[in-house]
C-alpha cells in the first residue's frame, strides 16, 4: 500500500491517532526502518504501534505493539531517534489532576520500545507535545488544563520534572467547546526561539518566548495572534524559508 493511503488506513482502524518520525534501525540486512503510531486505547488498541516502513515503495507492513501504555495520542522522536516521547492523555497521574509524558528507549535492533520514565505534563488532558531541536527539552500543550509545559531531556533520554509551566485563561464563544482554554498543540519556529500554542477554547494562538537553555516559555509582546469567535484553532504547520504555500496563481 502507499505511504498516504497507510495512514488513513491506520486512522481508520485505531481512531484518533498520530504518526511519529521515521526510526532507522538495523537488522540482518544492515538497515531498516520503522513508523510508530499512537492511539487511543481500548477494546481494539494497546498502545504505540509499530510497522516496518519501505521508504522506497511507501509500503507499511509487520504492524506490532512496541509498547503498551494508556492513550498516547501523539508521539514524538528525539533528532537522534533513539528515544520516543508520547503523552499519556490522562485525567490523572500519581494521584494529581494532570496527565503524564513518556520517554521510551528504542530498540535499534528490533525497534521495540521500552519505557525509561513518566513525568506530570503539568495539566490534565497532555495532547501534543515536540522536541526542540537541541533535543533538549520536550513541550507539550494540556488540552483539558488549557497548560502548557515545558520538561528538561536529561543526558540518558530520560526526562526530568517540568522547568515551567503556563496557565491560559478566558473562554470563547461556543458554550460546549470554548467554556474555557483547551491548548490543542505546540510548535517551535525554526530558530529554536519562539513556541506558538494553538488554543481552540479561547481563539487565540499564543507566542513565547523558548530559551532552551533554561527549559522556560515567557509570554511575548505581542502576547498572541487573535482569531474570529469559534475559530477554534488546532495546529500550526511551519514553512521553512525560503518556500512560501502554492496558491491557484502560482
Amino acid at each position: 500500500m502507499r505511504f498516504g493511503k497507510a495512514i488513513l488506513i491506520i486512522a481508520m482502524l485505531f481512531g484518533v491517532c498520530s504518526v511519529a518520525g521515521v526510526a532507522r534501525g538495523e537488522d540482518e540486512t544492515g538497515q531498516k526502518c520503522w513508523l510508530y503510531v499512537g492511539t487511543y486505547t481500548g477494546k481494539t488498541s494497546k498502545g504505540i504501534y509499530r510497522f516496518d516502513f519501505d521508504p522506497g515503495t511507501g509500503k507499511l507492513t509487520g504492524k506490532s505493539l512496541a509498547a503498551e501504555t494508556v492513550n498516547p495520542s501523539f508521539l514524538a522522536l528525539c533528532p537522534s531517534k533513539n528515544f520516543l516521547y508520547a503523552v499519556g492523555e490522562l485525567g490523572q497521574f500519581d494521584g494529581k489532576k494532570t496527565g503524564a509524558v513518556s520517554a521510551f528507549k528504542i530498540d535499534p535492533k528490533s525497534g521495540d520500545l521500552t519505557l525509561a520514565n513518566q513525568q506530570s505534563s503539568e495539566g490534565a488532558g497532555p495532547c501534543h507535545l515536540v522536541v526542540d531541536a537541541a533535543g533538549k527539552n520536550i513541550l507539550v500543550a494540556n488540552y483539558s488544563a488549557g497548560t502548557a509545559a515545558v520538561l528538561p531531556i536529561e543526558t540518558d533520554g530520560k526526562l526530568g520534572k517540568a522547568t515551567c509551566s503556563v496557565q491560559h485563561k478566558g473562554s470563547g464563544a461556543d458554550p460546549k467547546r470554548q467554556e474555557g482554554p483547551h491548548a490543542h498543540s505546540i510548535n517551535l519556529d525554526q530558530a529554536n526561539k519562539f513556541a506558538f500554542v494553538a488554543d481552540l477554547g479561547i481563539d487565540k494562538v499564543m507566542i513565547y518566548r523558548f530559551d532552551g537553555a533554561k527549559g522556560t516559555i515567557t509570554q511575548n509582546d505581542p502576547p498572541s495572534v487573535d482569531l474570529a469567535a469559534g475559530a477554534g484553532p488546532r495546529h500550526l504547520r511551519s514553512i521553512p524559508m525560503g518556500r512560501r504555500p502554492m496558491s491557484s496563481t502560482n
